[in-house]
């Protein structure tokens, strides 16, 4: 099965969906046909279709569904492909079984050229479709052009063939190196593929009513239950998450926009319970209209997962129960949040900004990815600092201690990434400024090498080595802990009395699995 409508996925079972569909398809799916919920129109180039691209190295297997499937599009959305007139312009995005926030290739607004920019232009304004083109050729260009394996220079005039060329570029991306740094790091399997989704642009950037954001239906950094999120007017997508752009959070679009974010609540409220866990929503506001874009399991801090878990468990308006919350809780994490340190509050503060993941980390500092990876591999403790990450940082984000940006806030790439690999980081610093070799951090100037410390969760920077004390535990934290005595004791596991929590939670959770 080579091409799936959202719509046409309601037969699979959630496991099929996420392993045909991806899990921002079998998302997708399930939020238009089975939810309801305002999705725009698309359809899904499945797993299956990339296994056999794999094999190929070719699209013409596809071409007769991928034209049907767009046709349906055209109909459902009133636009024509490729129209100078009434233009549908369309969105290429990835989609593994697996999450790998920004770590494969996506295009927006494809389908515009010097005639379907005009009719862009009728039925919005000159500034509107200028940006979208823009945007859109700025994406091609760093996505499709500069991939060796598209043989093109040149942004082609045919939308039929900007669409080849993007769904080849999202297929190839599985193998980029960020790629496959991230999915080593993650245990994600290689043979997993990607699915690619396509799907009717709504847009952000349609003016002051209008926007695009993240919200996570719980903080993602304290596990506290409130929602969580970034906003910007007049945006689109990538704006938020690229960590370009400093963001606004919930309240300005409450004031922006108050239907839609209202709208937005009840739904973040619905998806919470259907999914059972902390979810991570995109959306976009077009001219006051909500649109949901995308909905996953959230990425969390350590001590966030632990929170979630047992505040969920005791809520029984959620079907989980304790077995169930010692399962969402990784040992790693475990072992992380009981080794959660604070900064004492005699140290020197440099500068602060948005503490985007928890903890405290102390380090050299480096300022590209590659500096990284060559004193992390010297054995040195080092902290990243960039004016903003991109997914092409991947590489030194993972064997860093901490992360420090310039700009960007708790939906941003490097909050998302970070978060997910328990890296402490502080995004947003309006104090951080880049010069020739040296970064001014406050009214301090320091050259790569120089030692700080970050305190991602209060988003503080701090001169040198700091002087360190242990923190209190959260409460929810001793009710796991007190959860996991329970369940040892009760599967009479009594040759681990001695050892770790976390070390007791991998034997449970082994235990489980096998059962």
């Amino acid at each position: 099965m080579y091409v799936v409508h959202f719509g046409d996925a309601g037969k699979m079972n959630n496991e099929q969906r996420r392993l045909l569909l991806g899990g921002k398809g079998a998302s997708l799916s399930e939020m238009s046909s089975d939810l309801g919920l305002a999705v725009p129109p698309g359809f899904v180039i499945t797993t299956e279709s990339f296994d056999r691209f794999q094999k190929d190295k070719s699209l013409s297997f596809l071409e007769k569904e991928l034209v049907q499937a767009m046709s349906v599009l055209e109909a459902s959305t009133g636009r024509t492909f490729g129209s100078p007139q009434n233009p549908l312009l369309v969105s290429v995005r990835s989609g593994a079984p697996v999450s790998m926030p920004g770590m494969m290739d996506t295009i927006l607004n494809l389908g515009l050229n010097d005639q379907s920019v005009l009719g862009l232009e009728a039925r919005s304004n000159p500034e509107f479709a200028s940006d979208c083109r823009s945007r859109f050729e700025i994406m091609f260009r760093d996505v499709v052009l500069q991939r060796d394996t598209t043989h093109v220079d040149h942004i082609p005039s045919d939308v039929w063939e900007q669409l080849h060329l993007a769904i080849e570029a999202v297929f190839n991306s599985w193998d980029s190196p960020r790629a496959k740094t991230y999915r080593e790091v993650e245990r994600i399997p290689d043979h997993y593929g990607t699915a690619v989704t396509v799907q009717a642009m709504v847009f952000g950037n349609t003016g002051n009513e209008s926007g695009t954001g993240v919200l996570f239906t719980r903080n993602p950094s304290t596990g506290a239950d409130e929602l969580f999120g970034d906003f910007l007017p007049n945006a689109q997508g990538e704006d938020v998450v690229s960590g370009s752009q400093q963001t606004f959070g919930l309240e300005e679009m409450k004031e922006i926009v108050p239907k839609a974010f209202h709208e937005l609540s009840e739904v973040a409220k619905s998806l919470e319970k259907t999914t059972t866990d902390m979810c991570d929503i995109e959306f976009t506001i077009e001219d006051k209209k909500l649109w949901i874009l995308q909905n996953r399991v959230g990425k969390r801090t350590p001590t966030a997962a632990i929170r979630i878990a047992v505040e969920m468990a005791e809520d029984l308006s959620f079907p989980l129960n304790q077995e169930e919350a010692l399962n969402r809780v990784t040992p790693n994490q475990l072992e992380s949040a009981l080794e959660m340190n604070q900064i004492s509050s005699s140290s020197e503060v440099l500068a602060k900004g948005l503490g985007a993941s928890p903890g405290v980390a102390t380090g050299s500092l480096v300022f590209s990815a590659d500096s990284a990876v060559e004193e992390s591999d010297k054995g040195i403790d080092i902290l990243l600092v960039r004016p903003e990450t991109s997914p092409a940082d991947v590489h030194g984000m993972a064997v860093s201690q901490g992360i420090i940006t310039a700009t960007g806030g708790i939906a941003s790439h490097a909050a998302v990434v970070a978060r997910g690999w328990g890296i402490p980081a502080v995004v947003g610093v309006a104090e951080l400024t880049f010069n020739d070799n040296s970064v001014s951090i406050g009214d301090r100037n320091f050259s790569a090498g120089e030692v700080v410390t970050l305190d991602g969760t209060t988003g503080e920077i701090f001169y040198g080595n700091t002087e360190l004390q242990t923190s209190k535990l959260n409460p929810e934290v001793d009710v796991f802990l007190s959860w996991l005595e329970a369940e040892i004791e009760k599967l009479q596991i009594g040759t681990t009395t001695d050892a770790s929590p976390e070390e007791k939670l991998r034997i449970i959770q082994n235990i489980h699995n096998l059962k």
